[in-house]
């Protein structure tokens, strides 16, 4: 969706007031671990000037963890309006668990006879539909729906290349040329070996160079999510392509192409190595990794780190598979005890119409954004702040976790030229591959997931490091940890898996 703001679809109506006389709802909303909802937010005076309805925050920020709070609320049983906001892990589980049991109520009936933007949005969209609902097929929660498709892509230095006499890289064959000048022609110029290749700042990214060889880190934006192979749900980490790029990654790492410290560094790994002229490779967020270019262009000559296309596999296809995920497992549901279920699902509603979109997505006209040619503008003190647009937008109510849709343009306008070239560039590929979008597991799969899944995906993730790190060879020891896997109760998982996404996304397809 390009369109600055498009009406919902199937209507331009603005919502409105919900109710004649003011209306006071509560409402638990405890997020990023620090932020509560606030009825001072000038985004939400604004919601109940046009809908008349008062929504008054009961969650305590002298809880530091928004998992915490959301657990304590429930143990408690005593439970506002309104539950809302993020956590660790997410709350779509939460949600469908708890109301399945009865603590939230089911939407469905709500949303078809009186929230036509949210009628509409899920009638255009019944794959985000599909995702959130629960086994017994109802939504009971409201989600909060990214926009955008693309997140991270690869990176090269192209001064680098520039220098030595090479283009990009197109293959596996020609990453690893590229990466062995990168590590023996000095391409920083300073006389010393010291150029780290690639490098990575986080454990999805470490691991991407496995894509070269047809295999996938993961299924979705959540590293080592499971992934849809022709209509069957599978781990990308126990397919033969994983065997065979773990492997040459094993091997890179060993010819000392990999960042030695690429599983420790951490977080200011590319602050670290791009600062002081390391880093000659690597895949990260476009917005941020974009904006070195601006940072460093007056600290090293010449710097340019340009996004590039996913080199072709050794199939010859190209792909990626880091993307947005197209619905967060944050939002706001119904509480049991609500009095006003009507009233309320007006309310969420109202953050569907274009009134409501634009208010979560780029704040209050005047204070944040301005119209321009009939689009929201964000104002030029905002633009040029030294915070971060998002945290200014935090701060007076837009952005945060409530069950609403944003736009990408709202991050389009403080997004640099090099970021939105390189998604220009990927979106004109289309290569990006579809991302698995969970299911909703019922209390019998839910048991065998949790008996299962959490030491399988330690197994995995340990041996993971333990190949690339050299200490044991896949190669040898792939028979021995597929054999594993079906002992610790891989095979069960995927059973129950199985089950779930026929049931949840059979009638999608």
């Amino acid at each position: 969706m390009t369109a600055v703001m498009m009406a919902s679809p199937g209507s331009a109506q603005d919502a409105g007031k919900v109710t004649e006389d003011p209306l006071e709802l509560t409402i638990h909303f405890h997020f990023r671990d620090k932020y509560v909802y606030s009825e001072k937010w000038p985004v939400e005076q604004k919601a109940a000037e046009i809908t008349n309805i008062h929504v008054r925050n009961v969650a305590s920020l002298a809880t530091t963890s928004s998992r915490d709070a959301f657990n304590l609320l429930i143990a408690s049983g005593d439970l506002p309006d309104i539950v809302g906001g993020d956590a660790t892990g997410g709350l779509k589980e939460d949600f469908i668990r708890y109301g399945l049991e009865g603590a939230f109520i089911p939407l469905d009936d709500l949303i078809e006879e009186n929230a036509p933007h949210l009628k509409a949005f899920f009638d255009s969209h019944p794959e985000i539909r599909n995702a959130i609902s629960g086994p017994d097929g109802k939504i009971y929660f409201i989600p909060y729906v990214p926009d955008g498709k693309l997140s991270r892509g690869w990176f090269i230095r192209q001064d680098w290349l520039d220098k030595l006499g090479l283009k990009r890289p197109e293959t596996p064959e020609e990453v690893h040329e590229v990466l062995r000048a990168f590590r023996d022609k000095d391409p920083n110029g300073n006389g010393i070996k010291d150029e780290v290749p690639y490098f990575a700042r986080e454990e999805v990214d470490a691991v991407r160079l496995i894509n070269l060889w047809d295999a996938r880190v993961s299924g979705s934006e959540r590293y080592g999510d499971f992934a849809v192979y022709d209509g069957k749900l599978r781990h990308p980490w126990a397919e033969e392509n994983y065997k065979t790029g773990i492997s040459h990654v094993a091997q890179w790492y060993k010819e000392g192409l990999i960042d030695k410290e690429i599983f420790t560094r951490g977080a200011r790994s590319r602050e670290y190595l791009l600062g002081n002229n390391l880093g000659g490779m690597t895949h990260d967020w476009f917005a941020s990794t974009s904006t070195y270019n601006d940072a460093l262009s007056g600290k090293i000559e010449g710097f340019a780190l340009k996004p590039m296309l996913p080199p072709k596999t050794a199939s010859g296809e190209r792909f990626e598979d880091a993307r947005r995920l197209r619905v967060q497992p944050a939002g706001w549901a119904i509480s049991a005890t609500n009095e006003h279920p009507v009233e309320t699902i007006k309310y969420f509603d109202f953050w569907f119409s274009d009134q409501g979109r634009t208010l979560s997505n780029f704040g209050v006209e005047g204070l944040t954004y301005e119209m321009v040619s009939g689009k929201p503008q964000f104002k030029k003190e905002v633009l040029e702040n030294k915070d971060p647009v998002n945290a200014q937008l935090w701060g007076v109510g837009a952005q945060v976790p409530r069950g609403f849709w944003m736009t990408y343009e709202y991050e389009r306008q403080w997004t640099n030229k090099i970021a939105l070239e390189g998604i220009d560039m990927y979106e004109q590929c289309n290569c990006l591959k579809d991302e698995f979008l969970g299911v909703s597991l019922n209390a019998e799969e839910k048991a065998v997931f949790d008996r299962y899944w959490p030491s399988i995906l330690t197994y995995m993730t340990e041996m993971q490091q333990t190949w690339i790190l050299g200490a044991q060879d896949i190669n040898t020891g792939w028979d021995a940890y597929k054999k594993r896997l079906t002992d610790i109760g891989y095979d069960q998982v995927i059973d129950i898996m199985q089950a779930a996404y026929d049931r949840q996304y059979k009638a999608a397809r």
